[in-house]
C-alpha cells in the first residue's frame, strides 16, 4: 500500500469535505488521518491516504479533477513503525505578539524535540486589554530527553507564558 499526504485549499463551501472522501473512496482509497480548518474562508486541509499501487494513477487524476481546489500530493513513508518516539501533547497560552511562533518553534527544534502538529490561534482577552496567544503542540523528544526540559525551556522564554502537559 501506497502512502500519500495531500494538502488541499481552496474557497470554502458546505459538502466540500463530503466531495473529497467520495473521491479518495470512489478510487479505492482509505482515509487515514486528517487536519482541516476553515481559514478565512478558505478551507485548508492535510490528509493521510492510503492506496494500493495499482490505483495511484487513478486516485491522483480524481483528486487534480476537484473542482476550485488546489490539490498537492506527496508521497509518505511507508515505514513508520520503527522506534516510537516519546511525544507530548503542550497546552501554551500567554500574551499574544509578532514572532511567538518562531521564538516556541525556536526553542524546541533547540532542544533536539520537533513539532509534529500544532494548532494555533489568538483570541481576545477583554479584562487584559492584550490579545491571548493559545496553541496545543505535539512534540516528539528526541531519546533520553526528560519533559521537564523542554517545559522550562519554553517557560523561560517569558513570565507569561504557561505550559501544561495535556494527558492523552
Amino acid at each position: 500500500m501506497k502512502q500519500l499526504v495531500l494538502t488541499i485549499i481552496g474557497k470554502d463551501r458546505p459538502g466540500l469535505v463530503e466531495e473529497i472522501s467520495a473521491a479518495i473512496l470512489e478510487h479505492h482509497g482509505n482515509w487515514m488521518t486528517s487536519n482541516l480548518s476553515h481559514l478565512a474562508g478558505q478551507f485548508a486541509g492535510i490528509v493521510q491516504v492510503e492506496v494500493a499501487e495499482e490505483h495511484l494513477l487513478e486516485i491522483q487524476t480524481a483528486l487534480d479533477e476537484l473542482q476550485g481546489l488546489d490539490v498537492r500530493i506527496e508521497s509518505g513513508d511507508s515505514d513508520t513503525a520503527e522506534q516510537i518516539p516519546e511525544t507530548l501533547n503542550l497546552v501554551i497560552t500567554g500574551n499574544d505578539r509578532p514572532g511567538i511562533v518562531k521564538e516556541l518553534s525556536s526553542v524546541i527544534r533547540h532542544k533536539g524535540a520537533n513539532i509534529t502538529h500544532l494548532n494555533s490561534r489568538q483570541r481576545s482577552a477583554p479584562n487584559w486589554g492584550v490579545p491571548i496567544f493559545s496553541a496545543f503542540a505535539t512534540v516528539t523528544l528526541p531519546a533520553g530527553m526528560h519533559k521537564d526540559n523542554v517545559i522550562d525551556a519554553l517557560e523561560s522564554i517569558t513570565s507569561d507564558l504557561i505550559v501544561d502537559i495535556e494527558s492523552e
